[in-house]
């Protein structure tokens, strides 16, 4: 995630100075915004080689690790803030990392491509799927494991008993929150554990 306005509107929902890790950091960018623009400390976790190197050129914190295996290695409360953007989708154990992503943070940022967004929907209705900035693969070689909507996110966030603090969506960098299932590319929800 490189796109300014969209970083603005995440780091408005992180505390000036908190303790943040970025799950699924890429290459560093959303924490080195809040480093330089909000005075936050934290790490990064990323997979890939090239992703961890970009981190550390930038000088972002950075575990290598893969979140398929867990997030153990962390106690209650780690952090103020724990991220997830642009993540979610990639995990094949999604739910158990949003309650990680929970038990490990004082709350919790999610950001992902909101699927119901009416391009998508107009995409799909002519009978292909959707190719958009937020979901730019074709079908067979997307690294999505998974897509999801503004409302699926609601109902797994009350499955796992989750409280919402701030939920929006956002398109072309505006903020959205008349109809975010189908006016937004991308949905972001703040939470805390209830």
């Amino acid at each position: 995630m490189s796109d300014t306005a969209t970083m603005q509107a995440i780091a408005a929902l992180i505390p000036a100075g908190a303790r943040v890790l970025d799950l699924g950091c890429g290459e560093g960018a959303m924490l080195d915004f809040l480093q330089r623009q909000r005075g936050c400390t934290g790490y990064g976790v990323e997979l890939d080689d090239a992703n961890v190197l970009a981190c550390v050129r930038r000088g972002v914190n950075v575990l290598q690790l893969n979140l398929e295996d867990g997030l153990a290695m962390f106690e209650d409360n780690s952090f103020d803030v724990v991220l997830q953007i642009d993540t979610l989708q990639h995990l094949r154990n999604a739910e158990t990392m949003l309650q990680e992503t929970a038990r490990i943070g004082r709350s919790g940022i999610v950001a992902f491509p909101n699927f119901a967004h009416w391009p998508n929907r107009l995409s799909v209705l002519r009978g292909r799927m959707p190719v958009t900035r937020h979901l730019p693969y074709q079908w067979y070689d997307t690294p999505n494991i998974r897509v999801g909507t503004f409302k699926d996110f609601e109902v797994l966030a009350t499955k796992n008993r989750l409280r919402i603090l701030d939920a929006f969506g956002l398109d072309n960098g505006q903020i959205v929150r008349r109809l975010p299932n189908l006016c937004a590319s991308r949905a972001v929800f703040h939470f805390e554990h209830a």
